[in-house]
């Protein structure tokens, strides 16, 4: 089922040129701060009317997502650079913020902006459209599992020394879980059972956090939410969906020629270009293993009824029944529904 505001129509100001007047948030802004990120960096990136904003929990369709604004973006599945070069996460501490910053203030295209950090620790704006995308904090965990045991650690912990050294800042402590892995069902529980974190550590109660900030103001005009079910069910619909919300100016034929190249088999043969960091060497052990092959539901069959149904009672703590519901696939029904 597909979704949109109404509102929509009021929300194509011009996103080239001329400095932007600020809006200020409503809300101060929680602070996200930890090994791989830290959201003070919002308080001073210049955004422009139309910006596009992609807030997601990790393993939660971000890249996906950037695939579809760069198809639309560029009309094409021919992108001007890699799409972290294009799209970096904004406030990972990663690249300095000179970098990162420099790379979107170059840009004469309308902006996609990649964060993992949840909407209440974000600059909220009138004229910028924010997009949540969640998916079942089930399959986040199965595939937050191959993530961390492919990234080439020492390369990344180098990485955030670097950036951290050139710009002065303390250099963020590792944490224990990515230090000393342990079983599967182990760090299974861990996740199931951890407190929330403002350092956007991957366990539940911070995926449904995250969601749930998406969640909250879905109704909004430049506020939606996406799920990572429904882009595999029907991309198409869901890439005009995304066209509609963003402002992008595209014939509906055109998307449907643009989605094959947002299929997972075209994106793997093409992973060097598209994953996270590609443009930065040894990042990955095997880049072709970002988009796995795996199945929804694989971990019905890695844990036990028992601690399925732990997970069950937990996320229902955490979540309203209407959140959990659309989250597990019980509804897709989160708002106003459009053609």
């Amino acid at each position: 089922m597909t979704l949109a505001s109404p509102k929509l129509a009021q929300l194509r100001p011009p996103y080239a040129g001329s400095r932007p007047e600020i809006i200020e948030s409503v809300s101060p802004l929680r602070r996200y701060a930890g090994y791989l990120s830290d959201n003070d960096r919002w308080i001073r990136f210049e955004h422009r009317p139309g910006d596009v904003v992609i807030s997601t929990p990790p393993k939660s369709g971000t890249t996906w997502t950037q695939m579809l604004c760069a198809l639309m973006v560029f009309d094409g599945s021919q992108f001007p650079d890699k799409l972290d070069a294009i799209s970096p996460w904004l406030d990972s501490n990663i690249r300095t913020e000179r970098e990162v910053f420099a790379t979107y203030a170059r840009q004469d295209h309308q902006r996609f902006i990649k964060t993992h950090t949840p909407l209440d620790g974000l600059p909220m704006r009138d004229d910028v459209r924010y997009i949540v995308v969640a998916r079942d904090p089930r399959d986040v965990f199965e595939s937050w599992q191959n993530h961390r045991a492919n990234i080439d650690r020492e390369q990344q912990v180098q990485l955030i020394r670097d950036a951290c050294a050139s710009e002065g800042r303390p250099i963020p402590e590792l944490p224990a879980e990515l230090v000393a892995p342990t079983r599967a069902i182990e760090q299974f529980r861990t996740y199931v059972d951890a407190e929330a974190t403002t350092d956007i550590a991957v366990n539940l109660a911070n995926v449904l956090h995250h969601i749930d900030t998406g969640w909250q103001r879905r109704h909004e005009p430049n506020v939606t939410v996406f799920h990572f079910l429904d882009y595999q069910r029907d991309l198409v619909s869901e890439m005009k969906r995304l066209a509609l919300f963003c402002g992008f100016d595209i014939a509906a034929e055109r998307i449907a020629e643009l989605a094959p190249a947002a299929s997972l088999t075209s994106m793997r043969s093409r992973s060097a270009e598209l994953i996270p960091e590609a443009s930065m060497s040894d990042f990955w052990k095997d880049k072709d293993r970002f988009f796995r092959s795996a199945a929804r539901g694989e971990w019905q069959t890695h844990f036990s009824a028992e601690d399925l149904a732990h997970y069950d009672r937990r996320a229902r703590t955490l979540a309203g029944d209407d959140l959990f519901r659309w989250i597990h696939d019980e509804s897709h029904d989160a708002g106003t529904t459009t053609e």
